[in-house]
């Protein structure tokens, strides 16, 4: 099932979200109409605090990142098999040299900024059978993991902006919050309660 994607403005995207355990209710399901969801918004990544649930639960897949001829055939190879679920994941360790790139919310539609953010991270989390792993990510892979494990930490990528560069948005932002806003998917708006 595709489900809406909450606004900026929501409460529920500024929490800090909590764990899970395996008793959570009909939690397969849910994974699966998160992937859903992403897939029908074009999105590379979706939090749960995204359709409104506070918990830790992101979902990625970076294959749309796999067609960028600039990357070299052995990171494309990589982007287009990446997909995973991320249960209760805590980030251990970012490192190297920051570097930017272009980046987009689905629950900030049409509004693209260059974030800054470390290439190489160290991620401890849960897969979908609550096996506990700990492992490097790197590039666009760490960068997709960063921003979806900020969601959880109810951290939005525009935080990351400059102060000035974020007065400049602010009339976009108070739009969205006002449901003035077009996607080509389903939204739940703070102020009003559905828009197709």
């Amino acid at each position: 099932m595709i489900l809406p994607i909450v606004a900026y403005g929501d409460p529920v995207l500024r929490q800090k979200c909590a764990e899970i355990t395996p008793d959570y209710p009909e939690l397969d399901v849910l994974i699966e109409n998160m992937f859903a969801t992403m897939y029908h918004a074009s999105g590379v990544g979706l939090a749960a605090p995204q359709i409104g649930l506070n918990i830790r639960l992101f979902v990625v897949d970076t294959k749309a990142f796999s067609q960028d001829e600039e990357l070299s055939a052995e990171e494309q190879t990589e982007l287009a098999q990446f997909k995973k679920v991320l249960i209760n994941p805590m980030l251990i360790e970012e490192d190297g040299e920051p570097w930017s790139f272009n980046e987009g919310c689905l629950s900030i539609p049409d509004i693209h900024e260059e974030v800054s953010r470390k290439p190489h991270i160290v991620l401890r989390y849960q897969d979908q059978q609550f096996v506990v792993h700990e492992q490097p990510f790197t590039g666009l892979i760490a960068r997709v993991i960063q921003h979806e494990y900020d969601h959880i930490e109810g951290v939005l990528f525009i935080d990351k902006l400059s102060p000035l560069k974020k007065r400049l948005l602010q009339r976009k932002l108070t739009d969205i919050t006002q449901g003035k806003a077009s996607p080509s998917y389903r939204m739940k708006f703070p102020s009003i309660k559905s828009k197709k």
